[in-house]
Parts: C-alpha cells; structure tokens; sequence
C-alpha cells in the first residue's frame, strides 16, 4: 500500500509532468516512437496482407510469419541491432516494434480478405469491375473490421512494449521506470506502469471507436442496441 501511496504522490506532484525529460516529454516521445512504429506495419502489413487475400495464396507464409514473430521478443531484437550500423537509440525501436506489429496487422487482413463471400467477389466482377476495382470497392468496406482488429491488437502491443526502447537508450516512459530501479524508487516504478497501462487502455478505446466509424453499414452504439433489445424483449408477447 505505501508503495501504491508514493505512486500517487508521484503523479500528483506537478513538477515530474511538467519538468524537462518529465512524463509529459516521455509521453509525446513514446507516442511518436509507436506510433512510428504502427504505421510501418500499416503500409507494409494491409497491402501485402490485401494483396495475398484477394489472390487467396500465401496463408501458409501469413501463420508461419506469425508464429515466428511470437517466438522471438522484442528486447532480442534490439540486442541484435546493438552489434549492427544501426545501434542503440530511438531507430532501433522503431525497427523493432515495426518488426512486432507487422504480423498481426498482415494476418488480420488476410483473414478479413480471405473472409469476404465469394458470392459479392464474383457480383462484382459480373458488373465489370477489375481485379483493383474488386479489391478496393467490394473487398476491402467487408474486410475493414478484421483490418482494425489487427491495427488495434498491433498498437496495443507496441505502446505496452515500447517501454522497453528506455533499455537502449530509445526514450519513452519506460525511462521512469529504469530511473525508479536504479534508485530504488519503486513508488516511480509504479507510477511509470500505471502511465503505460492507463495509455495502452485509451489507445484501445480511441481505436475501437476509429474502427465503429470506418466500419462501413449502418453504426449503432452499444447502449443503444441495449436498449432497443430491453425495449423489444418487453414489448414481445409471453
């Protein structure tokens, strides 16, 4: 509990936000080193995942991919990059996390391709489109749920594990972590996991609702379905 304490006390003191190198300066770093991160997945894993759906070829390469991607960590990544031209620092993050988001963007979007009914494909070349026309007007509007899901579980990863960029000198909130070990301030410590845990919470919730709004088809929020379900069940005869 005390620890708990000091976290709070912590985050309450105006000063650890607002200072040079204070949460707020590691916040905006850690987020443009993930969010870096996720869109090179992004322009990487949604063509080449559509592009595999639409031809309905490469899902052996897309689940061996995404197997390979959850045996090998991240921290091991950067250890690699260490003895490269590439070093320690901020692009060895971004290479990294990139590394790690890119396969549950492709899988997803394969998934969200492969999922589209034959039937609207083959509609939709009898009305004339082509190949790029099929893709992007019939398959794609099905396939954005998959996609997002992907796009959510990839960022919700990188913002949790970019706390690990502060071990290799790649800045972000996972510095007030390290500083909190080194001087045994484990009220910092904790304050530096609630900070990444209440971020990766919003960045789920701020994509959730990019995704209920891309999501093409007629949008209804979820208090509101409950409702009319509430409303149907007591209008229904017993």
């Amino acid at each position: 509990m005390n620890r708990l304490q000091d976290a709070v006390v912590y985050l309450n003191d105006p000063f650890n936000w607002t200072r040079p190198n204070g949460i707020v300066d590691l916040l905006v770093e850690h987020l443009r080193i993930s969010g870096l991160a996720v869109l090179v997945a992004l322009l990487i894993g949604v063509p080449v995942g559509a592009l595999l759906g639409h031809t309905g070829r490469g899902g052996g390469f897309v689940v061996g991919l995404s197997n390979v991607s959850r045996a090998v960590p991240t921290l091991a990544l950067l250890t690699l990059f260490a003895v490269t031209p590439i070093g320690f620092g901020p692009t060895a993050t971004t290479i990294a996390l990139a590394v790690f988001a890119i396969p549950p963007v492709l899988s997803n979007t394969h998934v969200g391709f492969r999922g589209v009914d034959r039937d609207v494909v083959e509609a939709s070349r009898a009305m004339g489109m082509d190949g790029r026309q099929v893709l992007l007007r019939a398959e794609l509007p099905l396939a954005v749920p998959m996609v997002m899901t992907g796009v959510r579980t990839a960022a919700v990863q990188v913002v949790a594990t970019a706390t690990l960029a502060a071990l290799v000198a790649g800045g972000g909130l996972g510095q007030i972590i390290t500083l909190g070990f080194r001087q045994q301030d484990y009220g910092a410590v904790l304050a530096g996991a609630l900070v990444v845990a209440g971020l990766a919470v919003l960045t789920e919730l701020a994509l959730a609702a990019l995704s209920w709004a891309v999501t093409p088809g007629q949008r209804q929020l979820p208090w509101t379905r409950l409702r009319v379900r509430r409303r149907v069940q007591a209008t229904s005869p017993l």
